[in-house]
């Protein structure tokens, strides 16, 4: 059943975009009809069409920045990195394709050839998140059109007008019918889509809650690709260091960029004791001074509001919660405009909970947690069921290393922040965070399955062994 779908701008309330909810079937049906064709399309020209949308998104990029911003709230010079990383993605995606998934001769007997190509999957559905609504699915479809796969995109029912607007880019640039696909639909729609027989596999971006889930949905179908790219409890270490201002303002850019709403973002600060204060009150005072205000505001802002009023108002319920549980507030978190979705980072000592809560919140707070040696450091990065992004500040060489080697996460950084992960890397984690597919330059190795062949032109053959007499 058709229903009314509403996306309104968290900044300011406005009715952004209207639309209904689609037929997944019929999407399928739709996708399925136009893989043969776009199969058998040499691969040349295929990255011919995916740069043609890369110079359309381009040529367009201040229109989509301005609509990212108004349909998340982020500011617009941030909107403009996701509009850059769009574009970028095409000659990744490419180089990506020849380097993981090329064809190529192996070793093998004489008058015998051995080949090894890359086939796709077929059709593939694409759930894509909300916080960065163009880059994240993108990531996704582009190295799986370059592979020969069709795409069923269903954008986060919070950000329908720019997924409708990268579906429109691809349609203006003249992609053939039915290779790309918008569909959108909240939670029931994306059930829909997964549930269809006819889907070749699911690339999804978005919350571990809904990964299990789909996790599980397909248990029984190791026939269907299933790449999990879920969100995380990161873990950012800060030991020994002479330059405390640089260590707060990694801090700071890491637990609060997008207002905290990256599922790399630092969600947990780890302080060596003998530090704690001078870290602490130099996280606290460039918190305090981060300008939060509506995406084209002057000057411009650190960050702009959560998604909507729901999500902000179970971020604050959730800082009351560690409050009420045995946190100590280090800056409390506010609402400063009411009735829009507008949040203040919150900043909390959890030392003292004797359970500390192992979930992704999904926004400007950070918990931080003093200990006395770096073996107990790391034992308390680890100390979550999730493994995405984690970062050592300060510290020694010796100590990297340790941490590197004893970390469970799938992006280990130091002296640098969690998040702002570069595309030309994978990037994925492990635990509630991924399922060992990782995205951004290894997505090429889920878009496509390899074929080995052994060929020879002229048939022979001869059995040496185990015959009778004639």
């Amino acid at each position: 059943m058709l229903t009314d779908l509403i996306s309104t701008e968290p900044a300011t309330g406005a009715t952004l975009w209207t639309g209904t909810s689609g037929d997944a079937d019929a999407a399928v049906a739709r996708a399925r009809e136009a893989w043969p064709g776009w199969a058998s399309m040499a691969v040349v020209k295929r990255i011919e069409v995916v740069r043609r949308y890369a110079n359309r998104i381009r040529s367009h990029g201040d229109e989509l920045a301005e609509l990212i911003s108004r349909e998340t709230g982020k500011p617009i010079w941030e909107s403009r990195t996701e509009v850059d990383s769009v574009v970028k993605k095409i000659d990744i995606s490419v180089k990506a394709f020849a380097e993981r998934t090329p064809q190529r001769q192996l070793p093998s007997q004489p008058n015998m050839r051995a080949a090894l190509r890359h086939k796709p999957h077929g059709v593939l559905a694409v759930l894509g998140p909300y916080n960065f609504p163009a880059h994240l699915p993108n990531g996704h479809i582009v190295p799986a059109l370059i592979a020969g796969n069709t795409i069923i995109f269903k954008p986060s029912e919070k950000t329908p007008a720019v997924g409708q607007y990268l579906v429109d880019a691809f349609t203006k640039i003249g992609m053939p019918p039915g290779v790309v696909n918008i569909l959108h639909g909240g939670p029931e729609t994306g059930k829909q889509l997964t549930a269809n027989d006819d889907l070749d596999g699911v690339l999804f971006t978005g919350s571990a809650r809904t990964g299990i889930a789909l996790n599980r949905q397909f248990a029984s179908r190791p026939d269907k690709i299933l790449a999990l790219e879920m969100g995380g409890n990161n873990p950012i270490i800060a030991w020994d260091t002479q330059d405390t201002h640089s260590a707060a303002i990694l801090i700071v850019q890491s637990a609060f960029l997008t207002a905290g709403q990256r599922c790399s973002a630092a969600s947990r600060l780890i302080v060596k004791d003998t530090i704690y204060d001078g870290i602490v009150r130099e996280v606290k005072r460039i918190a305090d001074r981060l300008i939060i205000d509506e995406p084209f505001a002057s000057p411009a802002p650190f960050m702009g509001p959560v998604i909507d009023n729901e999500t902000a108002d179970g971020l604050t319920e959730s800082f009351l919660a560690l409050m009420s549980h045995g946190g100590k507030p280090i800056k409390h978190m506010a609402r400063p405009i009411e009735g829009r979705p507008f949040l203040t980072p919150g900043i909390i000592d959890v030392t003292d909970l004797p359970e500390r809560p192992d979930i992704e919140l999904f926004g400007p707070i950070l918990q931080v947690i003093r200990v006395n040696d770096f073996e107990e450091a790391i034992a308390e990065a680890n100390n979550t069921r999730y493994g995405l992004s984690s970062a050592l500040i300060g510290g020694t060489a010796q100590q990297y290393d340790q941490y590197w080697s004893n970390s469970r996460a799938g992006i280990v950084n130091w002296n640098k922040m969690t998040v702002g992960a570069s595309s030309e890397a994978p990037f994925g984690g492990i635990g509630l965070s991924g399922n060992h597919r990782p995205s951004a330059y290894y997505a090429a190795d889920y878009c496509a399955y390899p074929v080995v062949s052994l060929e020879a032109e002229q048939l022979k053959a001869s059995i040496g062994i185990g015959l009778k007499d004639e």
